[in-house]
């Protein structure tokens, strides 16, 4: 799940699992495949391509498989699929919005994976528009919080377009116009300062405050959307507090 809460990040490390790597991988290969071939395969010339190529390697994909992707996406090998972008929108139970971004050489396959995902865990698909105007497109970029206070990652980005620096636990989150995006990433370079990704997203405009049973069902609806090869980012707008995280993670 990806999102504007501090359990984006904690499931950001859980997914570090063995049983999950294979299929994060093939996701971040995707989307290499998709960048390259809509905008050439050279990453300098090439934004979303460069930044789906970092993506991978900070999540420890092989050199060999990202340089194969760009040659497949590019054209420059045999072998690429015609995935196609799908977005879906749903409901997770107690009333979570949800946005479920698909990247699949399948639509039917695609169309029935989401709605077993919803159905079997309490959620339910949505009437295209009924749920995206609570997501705005944003710009979020995120920071391993190391040294850095949010006035010293403030003074680096707020000329570049950044609109807030929200505090994620053992990471900083960055907002800005989805435009914005790329200008912030390059201040944070210049000033030296590491990132673990820079991506437009769909960040809630509206939240929905959850109990813990409430998280522990909107996780379950997430972790089985993210289960289907073809699902590439579920947002949700679920607001988690520390108190309820905390109890999560004693499960």
């Amino acid at each position: 799940m990806s999102g504007h809460s501090k359990w984006a990040t904690t499931k950001h490390k859980k997914a570090a699992i063995d049983a999950k790597r294979g299929k994060l991988f093939a996701k971040l290969i995707k989307n290499i495949e998709v960048a390259a071939k809509t905008g050439g395969g050279d990453p300098d010339g090439n934004p979303t391509l460069w930044d789906a190529i970092y993506k991978a390697k900070k999540s420890s994909v092989p050199n060999d498989n990202i340089e194969r992707a760009v040659k497949r996406g590019s054209g420059a090998e045999a072998g690429g699929a015609d995935w196609q972008n799908i977005t879906y929108e749903g409901y997770a139970p107690g009333g979570v919005a949800l946005l479920i971004e698909c990247l699949t050489d399948n639509r039917n396959r695609a169309a029935a994976e989401v709605r077993t995902a919803l159905t079997r865990n309490g959620g339910n698909l949505a009437d295209p528009g009924s749920v995206a105007y609570i997501f705005n497109r944003k710009g979020v970029v995120i920071i391993p919080k190391g040294e850095k206070s949010e006035d010293d990652i403030l003074e680096v980005v707020l000329d570049a377009g950044a609109e807030e620096v929200n505090d994620n636990g053992d990471t900083w989150e960055i907002v800005s116009e989805a435009s914005d995006v790329i200008a912030v990433r390059t201040a944070l370079q210049d000033a030296g300062i590491d990132f673990d990704s820079a991506e437009a997203s769909w960040v809630p405009n509206l939240q929905v405050p959850l109990d813990l049973e409430g998280a522990r069902k909107m996780i379950r609806v997430v972790d089985a959307l993210e289960d289907s090869d073809d699902v590439q980012n579920v947002y949700a707008n679920g607001d988690i507090s520390d108190e309820v995280l905390a109890e999560l993670e004693e499960d």
